[in-house]
């Protein structure tokens, strides 16, 4: 390359991404920050929290949260998840005595449930019990999917063969690529309570049977989890189809941090590709490895905002849709 030319088209990838980067970040600009809380996090809503063991702390999070005004934080999971509702309970009544100690509105609270959390099956039962509780989402198969086992395997073992994820792990369809009739059942009896279904770490052959039965429904508050993530892996004509049949799509934190590095003006060109009405952000955060989820809100929605999303359709990503999304 010589001296004075700038990579961009048919250039080495990494040099095109940090010209365009550079760019961004020159010209991009928000309020001054001034810790300990947050600003220019508006009335956001994070889908997709962790504060399970080792994570970040739920009740420090939703003080930092509502000290920074966001609107809420559904807990994808928490300390004390084999009962999440009644853990739940535990950050919501403390997080109230302290904002109104302080003078301020606490943010709204939710909790999932994973399907196969804790027990050896797909269970109805389960499901059906924690919902009664008041569990605001349902996961599928997550960690001990047969996906996620044959693409990072089991605690930090590495990828195992199929065979051997099939043994110890789950997945919601059969052999002929038809959904379980549990998971079926688990689809309408969260359609029927109203709240939200998140499709996880299936397969493209999982996701599919999942969305064409939600279709079928008519139900509105499914959504696809970072779909550039390598459990996932959309490209964005599949995204349209995802879209298409009324399933959000929502992109996280994580696919933009060092530990899975998509380009953000990629993730930017797909909301634009198939409609910001279509997207949520959210954190996907919890881990010391990441920032807090606060943070990683700020993140994804500044990079959205300097890579050319409208203020209006900032709003529309990260909070507007999160919020139709889980039905609230």
């Amino acid at each position: 390359m010589e001296a004075n030319s700038v990579p961009g088209e048919g250039a080495d990838p990494t040099q095109a991404r940090y010209v365009k980067s550079y760019a961004m970040r020159r010209a991009y600009r928000e309020p001054v920050q001034h810790p300990p809380a947050v600003q220019n996090v508006g009335s956001v809503i994070d889908i997709h929290c962790h504060a399970h063991e080792g994570q970040q702390d739920a009740l420090d999070l939703a003080k930092y949260a509502s000290q920074s005004g966001m609107s809420g934080i559904l807990f994808k999971t928490i300390v004390g998840g084999n009962r999440p509702a009644e853990a739940l309970s535990k950050v919501r009544e403390p997080l109230q005595r302290w904002c109104d100690e302080e003078g301020i509105a606490p943010i709204k609270t939710w909790v999932g449930w994973q399907v196969a959390h804790g027990s050896d099956a797909i269970s109805v039962e389960d499901t059906a019990e924690n919902l009664v509780d008041g569990v605001a989402a349902i996961w599928m198969p997550i960690f001990n999917s047969v996906n996620t086992l044959t693409k990072i395997g089991p605690g930090t073992r590495g990828p195992i063969p199929e065979e051997e994820a099939r043994k110890i792990g789950y997945t919601v369809i059969d052999e002929h690529g038809r959904l379980l009739p549990d998971v079926r059942d688990i689809i309408h009896l969260v359609a029927d309570r109203g709240v939200a279904l998140s499709f996880a770490h299936g397969t493209h052959e999982e996701l599919h049977a999942m969305a064409e039965e939600v279709e079928k429904i008519g139900f509105e508050h499914a959504f696809v989890d970072h779909p550039f993530s390598p459990f996932v892996d959309l490209t964005v004509d599949e995204m349209k189809d995802f879209a298409q049949a009324g399933i959000w799509l929502n992109f996280t934190y994580d696919e933009l941090s060092p530990l899975l590095g998509v380009d953000p003006a990629r993730m930017y060109d797909a909301i634009r590709a198939v409609g910001p009405e279509h997207f949520t952000l959210s954190s996907d955060a919890g881990e010391p490895l990441f920032p807090n989820s606060v943070e990683c809100m700020r993140l994804i929605r500044g990079y959205m905002r300097a890579f050319g999303l409208t203020e209006e359709e900032i709003q529309l990503v990260s909070e507007i849709n999160p919020a139709k999304a889980i039905g609230v």
